[in-house]
């Protein structure tokens, strides 16, 4: 399962990217507020560092609007995937987009439904939000197996990119169902590493060889 940084903190980007823990970044309009920096200049700065696909999200509502800025952000570098909605306006928009050979990431998806239709428009990545479904008690991953299952039915290509991830189980679910891709803040990824029971272990080891009294250096 790849992994895409859910971020546009810079420099949580680049230290997971020197551990070559990031395939790819997601932003929105939500994390560029965040950022506090400008949307071109911290998407190219962004695009400059990764080598995989980088989501930079459009804000319009109608698709001749979402295709026009789709086309603008896609100038920032080749390696931009252009985000839009899961609305019907998103989809005539990722049609076109996808067609003049763009990635595009159609976000926003809570259904099985809806990722089917965001397949049979060309989507190359479908972002179903699993925490958010969770949220309203719902299961999140549920709907990833269910789109897992549609999309090998059917063999369409569109990427299943996990999003809304909250947790390091959501992390490892989503990789055993068969995601393609997760995308999660720097801090999910960075937990990833965590166990009681290594720190236990650890712990014991470095005890037992302080009473050895040796040093390696």
């Amino acid at each position: 399962m790849k992994f895409f940084v859910d971020t546009a903190d810079v420099e949580a980007i680049a230290e997971l990217n020197e551990l070559g823990m990031v395939d790819g970044v997601t932003t929105n309009p939500s994390l560029i507020l965040k950022s506090g920096r400008d949307i071109v200049e911290v998407t190219r700065e962004i695009c400059a560092m990764v080598e995989g696909p980088v989501s930079a999200e459009v804000v319009a509502l109608e698709a001749e609007a979402m295709i026009a800025e789709g086309r603008r952000l896609a100038k920032i570098a080749d390696n931009i995937a252009i985000k839009v909605p899961l609305t019907w306006d998103g989809l005539k928009a990722c049609r076109v987009l996808s067609g003049e050979g763009f990635m595009v990431n159609v976000t926003l998806c809570f259904s099985a439904n809806q990722a089917l239709l965001a397949a049979k428009a060309g989507a190359t990545f479908i972002s179903p939000f699993i925490g958010r479904l969770d949220d309203i008690n719902l299961d999140g991953l549920e709907l990833i197996a269910d789109i897992r299952r549609i999309y090998d039915n059917y063999g369409f290509e569109t990427q299943i990119l996990a999003a809304s991830v909250r947790s390091v189980n959501h992390m490892s679910q989503a990789a055993l169902i068969g995601a393609d891709v997760a995308t999660a803040p720097p801090k999910v990824i960075k937990s990833m590493a965590n166990h009681p029971l290594t720190d236990k272990g650890l712990d014991g080891f470095l005890k037992d060889w302080e009473k050895t009294g040796q040093k390696i250096l």
